[in-house]
């Protein structure tokens, strides 16, 4: 069932002023509190990246995926990328319809710059790409550090934890119109399995959030940026924090187009339940400890492998313990 309504808007403004607004960060606090223990899902508006790079970044992307797939399909990096990156198209046998440029985002240093590809046409692309990845990773880092504030964790232990932006990423994506006779999958009922997703949209519409067991459609709006948490929050908050549900349902006879940046963690990590959410409050922990790499790797399987049964999709509950 899908219900007519909207998510949470956290004006972050606050966080970019010079005075000392803690009334604003205070209540900017509260509300992605509360987002984040019911849906994992909210959008933040005053968040410093520039609306007209993000209008800029929709329109080139729209130039982009019209172009034939033969010239799409040399924007691809080499067979050592740890991801799918470059241009990439769902398999026609899958249930999800959908064509994405995904791209590694510029770090200093990264290992991974030699393995990324940015597409030099249309003109203005590749220099669009990477200032919105960086304009993104700068946010992402806010709302990180208000994120540690929510789960009332020791000052910059999420930035510690961490802190290599290496494996951050970015995806354009175009979800294809809906069939005439029915078929509106643009991308199946999922959770992302990093630590905070930031997405930003055409006016097509067609994202929703699960809450309380009803879809809930998430209204394009001008300027905002929808925000998730995803499973690596999920675990390490032992469940208090909510990986957020979500889907996206195509339109008849109009293509949407989106970005997503994922604000990443190194696979080497170790992910667990932290003891401010399991032993200090006498909790057990609901999900065993594992490398991120290795989950990384099993989601990854999910996309190029697809299971034959639903049911053998690997989610976070692959790691949970029983009760």
């Amino acid at each position: 069932m899908v219900v007519k309504s909207t998510i949470p808007t956290v004006d972050l403004s606050p966080f970019f002023d010079k005075g000392d607004d803690e009334d604003g960060k205070k209540k900017a606090t509260e509300i992605i509190t509360r987002a984040c223990t019911e849906s994992g899902f909210f959008q933040i508006v005053n968040h410093g990246v520039p609306l007209e790079l993000m209008a800029r970044a929709i329109d080139l992307s729209k130039t982009f995926f019209q172009y034939p797939t033969d010239e799409k399909l040399k924007w691809k990096p080499g067979p050592d990328a740890p991801l799918p990156a470059g241009y990439n198209r769902q398999p026609e046998h899958s249930s999800d319809k959908n064509e994405y440029l995904l791209l590694f985002v510029p770090s200093a240093g990264s290992a991974l710059a030699s393995l990324n590809v940015y597409p030099e046409d249309p003109p203005e692309f590749r220099v669009v790409l990477e200032e919105i990845c960086c304009q993104l990773s700068k946010t992402a880092s806010i709302v990180e550090s208000i994120l540690n504030e929510c789960m009332g964790l020791p000052e910059n232990f999420l930035k510690e934890y961490n802190k290599d932006r290496s494996n951050d990423f970015m995806a354009a994506l175009r979800y294809f119109p809906a069939t005439a006779h029915g078929d509106d999958n643009g991308i199946s009922e999922h959770e992302d399995g990093n630590c905070l997703t930031f997405v930003f949209q055409d006016d097509v519409g067609g994202l929703e959030v699960l809450k309380d067991g009803q879809w809930i459609p998430v209204t394009p709006t001008e300027g905002t940026i929808v925000v998730n948490v995803g499973d690596v929050i999920q675990v390490l908050s032992n469940g208090k924090l909510k990986s957020a549900t979500h889907r996206v349902v195509r339109k008849e006879g109009k293509s949407r187009h989106s970005y997503a940046f994922f604000h990443n963690l190194d696979g080497e990590k170790w992910v667990e339940p932290l003891p401010q959410f399991t032993q200090e409050i006498g909790e057990g922990p609901k999900y065993r400890g594992f490398r991120y790499k290795d989950y990384q790797q099993l989601r990854l399987r999910n996309k190029t492998h697809p299971p034959s049964d639903p049911r053998d999709v690997i989610h976070i509950s692959h790691y949970a313990i029983p009760p």
